[in-house]
């Protein structure tokens, strides 16, 4: 009996004696290799983007007056840029020589244990960016004093009652803990939608390519 096609397919990705295995395993080597390489480029020229971004912001910072807020942000991207170099490091050692299966699963496995990490440190950085704002904005100067007591004096003003808390109101405290719980909380999901907005399409080519070689092993 004649075999199909889709058996002929089958036989050659999974028998490495098939006539057609070569050619099938070198077009899954290949496409593999494309994905993966072209990932590392995005990721790699993210990585020198946060760089660039870093030390321009610290720059312009101390320009506008709000250099503690430049310190903070070139310190929480320094510890994302160090932790993910790490990270590019290990998925470089992934080597190409194995079949496109094997090294689509090796990356796989990258990508989770890289999605974990980045996530448990998103829920410090996101809060650290936005108090990284507060404390850059409250001791920027306004006329000689700092823009956060100068704003406090306006609202004594008005509300003579205000509890203060070491020369803050309690209400601002509150907010303002509040929002960082709040980023805290989310802070992996943020960093998930970010990630899906920049390596989205190359994320959903893996899962096809995936998708095609389970189903030719089954």
């Amino acid at each position: 009996m004649e075999k199909s096609i889709e058996n002929i397919w089958k036989e050659g990705f999974l028998k490495s004696d098939a006539l057609v295995a070569p050619k099938l395993n070198n077009l899954y080597n290949q496409k593999s290799i494309h994905i993966i390489d072209k990932f590392k480029r995005m990721f790699r020229i993210n990585l020198i983007a946060i760089v660039a971004f870093s030390f321009f912001f610290l720059i312009i910072s101390y320009f506008v007056g709000i250099p503690l807020m430049g310190a903070i942000f070139f310190v929480a991207l320094a510890v994302l840029v160090i932790i993910n170099k790490r990270l590019f490091n290990d998925l470089e050692k992934i080597h190409k020589g194995v079949s496109s299966y094997q090294y689509l699963k090796a990356f796989n496995q990258w990508i989770q244990k890289m999605l974990v990490i980045n996530k448990r440190l998103a829920k410090f950085l996101y809060p650290a960016f936005f108090m990284s704002m507060v404390i850059g904005f409250w001791f920027k100067d306004a006329e000689g004093i700092p823009l956060g007591e100068r704003l406090v004096n306006e609202v004594l003003i008005g509300f003579p009652d205000v509890y203060l808390v070491y020369g803050i109101p309690l209400i601002a405290i509150i907010v303002i803990v509040l929002i960082m719980g709040l980023l805290a909380f989310f802070g992996g999901r943020i960093y998930q939608w970010d990630l899906n907005i920049v390596y989205g399409r190359v994320f959903k080519k893996l899962k096809e390519l995936m998708d095609d070689i389970e189903s030719l092993r089954s």
